[in-house]
C-alpha cells in the first residue's frame, strides 16, 4: 500500500532529521568555539545559519506544489549533508558561513529548513481529512522524543568518545559527520515516495501566477502568518533557556535538576498532544486550539508567582501538559484551509512567519528580564493570550470543509 509506505516514510524522515538536529544542538556552538571561532563570529554563523535556512525555505516550499514535493525534499536532504560535510571538514571560517547560508544547519534542535512544511502537505494529501490531525499529533510526538533523545545522546556520545581517546575536536566532528549521514539517509527515505504525496495536476495548474506559491488562499495565509508571528514573537520571551536560567537564580537549583524538569515537560507536552486529534473530532480545530492554549498560558503568568519551587514544577508541568495541544492543531487546520495545490507555501510562508516573530523577541527579552526576573512570563502569558482571542475572534467562522460537512 503506497499510501501506509508513504505515512511511514515522511514519520521516519522526520524522525531522523529531529535526532540529528537534537545533537546538534548540544555541540554546535562548543565544537565552533574548541576550532578558534570566537563567540561574537560563532553568534553570527548562527545568525547566517537561520537567516539560510529561512531563505531556503521559501524557495522549496514556493515552487513545492508546482514543482514536485519530493523532488524539493532531495534538494533539502542534500543540503543538509552538504552543509553537515563542510562544517566537520573545515575550520575556515568563510567556508563554514557558506555552508551556514545555503546548507541546512539547525543550531536550535528545532525543525527548520523546507523539510516540515513540505511534508505536512504530503501528508494532508494521503491522510484522509477525518484522520489529518490525528496523523499530525503523531508526526508531532515522534518529532519532540526524537529531539529529546537526540539531544540526550549528543551529549553522552561526545563523553564515551573523549574516553575512547579522541579529542574535543575529533568528537565534535564525528557527530557532524552523523549529521551529514543524516541528509543522506534523509535522501534515501525520500527517494522511497511515491506519487500519491504529490498535488494533482488539475491542482497544480489551477493558477498560472502565484505568489510565493499562493493564489486563492493568500489573504487567508497571510492573516495567520501575522498571528504565528505574534504567538512566536511571545513565545521567545520565556525560550527554555531563560526559564532555566530563572529556575537557577530563584530557586538555585543546578542544571541536572532543570534539564530533568525540562526533559520532562516536553516529553509530557509531546505525549499530550495526542489527545488534541480526539478533542478537535468533537469540537473543532479553531475552538481546540482556544481552550487548550488559552488556559496555557495563564498557568504561565503563575509560575513566577508560586512560592516553593515544587509547586513552581507542578504549575509548569500542568501548563505543558496543554501547551502543545495547538501545534498538531494549528498544522491541520493551515492545510485544511488553503487549496491543495497551495499547501507546500502555506506552511512554508507560516513557519517563516514564526521564525521571524521569534527572531526578534530575544534582544528585547534580555532588557524585559534586565527589569524584572519574572517580567519575561508575564509578557510572554500576556502576549499569547491576546493572540488566543485573535485567533479565535478572526478564524471561528472559517471552518475547515470536514467540519463544515458535519
Amino acid at each position: 500500500m503506497p499510501l501506509a509506505r508513504d505515512s511511514v516514510l515522511l514519520v521516519a524522515a522526520r524522525i531522523t532529521r529531529l535526532f540529528a538536529y537534537g545533537f546538534l544542538s548540544v555541540i554546535l556552538v562548543l565544537y565552533l568555539t574548541e576550532i578558534g571561532v570566537s563567540e561574537v563570529s560563532a553568534g553570527l554563523l548562527l545568525t547566517l545559519a537561520l537567516a539560510g535556512d529561512a531563505a531556503v525555505s521559501l524557495w522549496l516550499t514556493s515552487t513545492a506544489d508546482r514543482r514536485g514535493r519530493r523532488r524539493m525534499l532531495l534538494i533539502g536532504a542534500v543540503l543538509m549533508a552538504v552543509g553537515g560535510a563542510v562544517f566537520a571538514a573545515t575550520s575556515n571560517w568563510w567556508l563554514l558561513a557558506l555552508a551556514a547560508t545555503i546548507g541546512v544547519i539547525s543550531p536550535t534542535g528545532k525543525d527548520i529548513g523546507p523539510f516540515l512544511s513540505i511534508e505536512q502537505a504530503a501528508l494532508t494529501e494521503i491522510v484522509p481529512p477525518a484522520r489529518r490531525t490525528h496523523a499530525f499529533a503523531w508526526y508531532h510526538l515522534a518529532a519532540s522524543v526524537a529531539a529529546a533523545a537526540g539531544a540526550l545522546v549528543g551529549g553522552a556520545a561526545v563523553e564515551a568518545l573523549r574516553g575512547a581517546g579522541f579529542s574535543s575536536v575529533e568528537a565534535y566532528r564525528t557527530l557532524l559527520v552523523a549529521y551529514a549521514g543524516a541528509g543522506v539517509v534523509l535522501f534515501a527515505l525520500f527517494l522511497g515516495l511515491s506519487p500519491s504525496v504529490e498535488a494533482s495536476a488539475a491542482d497544480r495548474t489551477a493558477s498560472t501566477r502565484p505568489w510565493l506559491g499562493l493564489h486563492q488562499s493568500r489573504g487567508v495565509v497571510m492573516r495567520l502568518s501575522a498571528l504565528f508571528a505574534l504567538d512566536a514573537f511571545a513565545g521567545a520571551f520565556i525560550v527554555q533557556s531563560v526559564m532555566a536560567y530563572w529556575f537557577h537564580v530563584r530557586f538555585g537549583i543546578g542544571e541536572a535538576a532543570i534539564g530533568a524538569i525540562l526533559f520532562g515537560a516536553n516529553l509530557l507536552a509531546g505525549v499530550t498532544s495526542l489527545g488534541a486529534a480526539w478533542l478537535a473530532s468533537r469540537i473543532g480545530l479553531i475552538k481546540t486550539m482556544f481552550v487548550t492554549h488559552l488556559p496555557s498560558n495563564v498557568l504561565l503568568c503563575l509560575v513566577p508567582l508560586m512560592p516553593t519551587l515544587e509547586l513552581a514544577v507542578v504549575v509548569l508541568l500542568v501548563r505543558f501538559s496543554i501547551s502543545q495541544m495547538d501545534v498538531p492543531t494549528r498544522q491541520s487546520y493551515t492545510m485544511a484551509v488553503v487549496a491543495p495545490d497551495e499547501r507546500s507555501a502555506a506552511a512554508g510562508i507560516t513557519a517563516i512567519a514564526r521564525s521571524a516573530g521569534a527572531a526578534v523577541a530575544p534582544a528585547l527579552g534580555g532588557l524585559v528580564m534586565a527589569a524584572s526576573l519574572a517580567a519575561p512570563f508575564f509578557v510572554s502569558g500576556g502576549l499569547k493570550i491576546v493572540y488566543d482571542l485573535l485567533l479565535y475572534r478572526g478564524f471561528r467562522a472559517l471552518r475547515p470543509p470536514e467540519e463544515r460537512q458535519g
